[in-house]
């Protein structure tokens, strides 16, 4: 089960900054140093739900789950890696989909738009399946080969017109929508999410049976898959789009967030301009 946030709570599960004191007993790290901090946060919780996050100007951080990050990485572009990045980068490597097989990837926000670009770079065929046209013509610019525009579309026939999804990648919390995707599946696809939502899936065991089809559940719980992940982006030329805010802006920030006007990420930084 998913932990409840506690509160009061500080916020921000994707970090980027310069180690400002090390604690005792701490080896291996030093002032100074460059370093990251994703959604996991050791065996004491994650970031910004059970302890606190990145919405601030200092915060603590496990060691056993920080990474160094080079200074050629850009903060803004590279901070939304150390979750979305890495969550989609993983669910995608481990698939088991091969180069020409087709991924389908619902959802172009925050993390839909990264794993567009995982799933080019991976040598899949792309589709991006998009609710408006704008994000259309996005997902081509990101690396699409093929985009449903699903207002338009039938995303399920479009798909099997395709030969079917190898995988379906589900970035948006949409249970209705992805339940009924599993129909878009070939024989031994498998559909991973790496969101929740309010309301269950509901899926037809038969739809399963008969073509072995695989639902998936996906997040990462070991740090060492973000330096993977960035060093795959660095080679890749992956990034992030992102909307940067000063800290003293968080609200605002905040707000364009929860009411869907974010693009993709919203990154705050510090007054002083960044890590």
């Amino acid at each position: 089960m998913h932990p409840r946030m506690t509160y009061p709570r500080i916020p921000g599960h994707e970090v980027i900054g310069r180690i400002e004191a090390v604690g005792p007993g701490v080896e291996g790290w030093s002032w100074g140093q460059r370093v990251g901090v994703g959604f996991n946060h050791g065996p004491k919780g994650i970031t910004g739900l059970t302890v606190d996050g990145g919405y601030a100007e200092y915060m603590l951080a496990d060691a056993r789950a920080m990474i160094t990050v080079g200074d050629t990485f850009d903060a803004a572009e590279t901070a939304p890696l150390m979750c979305a990045g890495v969550t989609t980068f993983s669910a995608l490597r481990d698939s088991g989909a091969r180069p020409g097989d087709v991924v389908a990837v619902l959802g172009m926000g925050g993390l839909g738009h990264l794993a567009i670009q995982f799933a080019r770079h991976f040598g899949y065929r792309t589709v991006a399946l998009t609710g408006t046209a704008e994000k259309a013509d996005l997902a081509r610019q990101l690396g699409a080969h093929d985009v449903i525009h699903m207002g338009s579309t039938d995303p399920i026939e479009a798909l099997l017109a395709l030969g079917g999804a190898r995988v379906i990648l589900a970035t948006a919390p949409n249970s209705g929508l992805i339940s009924e995707l599993v129909r878009a599946l070939r024989h031994d696809g498998q559909l991973i999410t790496v969101v929740g939502g309010g309301e269950p899936l509901r899926i037809d065991p038969g739809e399963i049976l008969g073509r072995r089809l695989a639902i998936r559940g996906w997040r990462v719980d070991d740090p060492q898959e973000l330096p993977r992940t960035l060093a795959f982006s660095q080679l890749a030329g992956i990034r992030a789009r992102v909307e940067v805010y000063p800290l003293d802006d968080v609200n605002r920030a905040f707000q364009r967030m929860m009411d869907g006007e974010v693009k993709f990420r919203a990154v705050l930084v510090p007054h002083s301009g960044g890590a």
